[in-house]
């Protein structure tokens, strides 16, 4: 169990580092898919509420880059 929490918590990581450096929108939408991965890192913690704001924020931050 410890393993996948880990590994959660590595996924969360890489996709922000995924998601924020990069202009292009394809590379936006893969950080995002692994950050949203990363989020149940947070669920396993027992932070709901952060882990739903976290998804909410991305998704409106792709929204934006696509329209």
């Amino acid at each position: 169990m410890i393993e996948f929490v880990l590994f959660l918590g590595m996924c969360f990581v890489l996709g922000g580092l995924a998601f924020a450096p990069n202009p292009s929108s394809y590379y936006g939408v893969l950080g995002l898919a692994v950050a949203v991965a990363g989020c149940g890192w947070l669920l396993s913690l027992g932070v709901s509420f952060l882990s739903l704001v976290l998804v909410m924020v991305y998704l409106e931050g792709m929204m934006v880059v696509f329209v």
